[in-house]
């Protein structure tokens, strides 16, 4: 789906929501349902220290607002931008930001929904679309939170084996497939259907869906991460036996 038929799927209104660059910004009411925050990127452009900084300024001032309208936050990027200036300037801190004004706007009461209709890789895919509280997809999306080549020079395994890896175990794989597996991507829209009624059953769904980040649940449930929910609940059970 383009851009243009997803928000003409979601909202009354779709030209409410304003593209700027290659951010999208705007409130809107859905089909049926009620107003959203709605933010994003698009163009599969990458997210560098400006735009990570305005996001992040609009993420702030939603969260302070008192309507507790939901989020939803459209990505369709690349991965963050490496240049020597953003580098410089401390994208790493910029995309932390980011990540944690939208924790904040959820902890505050507005739920946050990543829409993941493109790709997105890396620290943008980090800071937007998993810092979200809840992360669905349409068919076609392509999320990598690391490519196999750049994950070889990290770990120093060949890429033989990585591949080797990636064919049994999701965690290693990148794409659309592998993220519901492991748990990252909670469901799967039909683009056939209107998106505005999925959108309004997923704000209204059970918490095992939205609600309390239960990824790792999820993980476990579909075969994708078989160890991490217990690992989970391990660390925190012996964190409270040492306050």
């Amino acid at each position: 789906m383009t851009l243009d038929n997803i928000l003409a799927s979601l909202f009354v209104d779709p030209h409410a929501i304003k593209l700027e660059g290659n951010r999208l910004a705007g409130k809107a009411r859905v089909l049926d349902g009620p107003e959203f925050h709605v933010l994003g990127l698009t163009n599969r452009s990458p997210l560098g220290v400006d735009d990570a900084a305005e996001l992040a300024a609009q993420v702030l001032a939603i969260a302070t607002a008192t309507d507790r309208a939901p989020i939803l936050f459209l990505v369709d990027s690349s991965s963050q931008r490496m240049s020597r200036r953003d580098e410089l300037l401390g994208l790493s801190e910029y995309l932390a930001h980011l990540a944690k004004c939208l924790l904040l706007a959820e902890s505050a009461g507005h739920r946050t929904i990543a829409l993941l209709y493109g790709g997105s890789a890396a620290g943008a895919f980090i800071a937007t679309a998993l810092a979200c509280g809840t992360l669905v997809a349409l068919p076609g999306a392509h999320p990598e939170v690391m490519d196999l080549p750049s994950m070889a020079r990290v770990t120093k395994l060949s890429l033989d084996v990585l591949k080797e890896k990636a064919g049994t175990t999701p965690v290693f794989a990148p794409g659309l497939d592998n993220l519901v597996q492991t748990g990252g991507i909670a469901r799967i829209l039909d683009p056939k259907q209107p998106l505005s009624a999925q959108l309004v059953a997923l704000l209204h769904s059970a918490v095992d869906v939205i609600g309390d980040d239960l990824r790792a649940s999820l993980g476990e449930a579909r075969g994708g991460r078989t160890k991490a929910a217990a690992i989970a609940v391990q660390a925190s059970e012996e964190a409270q036996r040492h306050e």
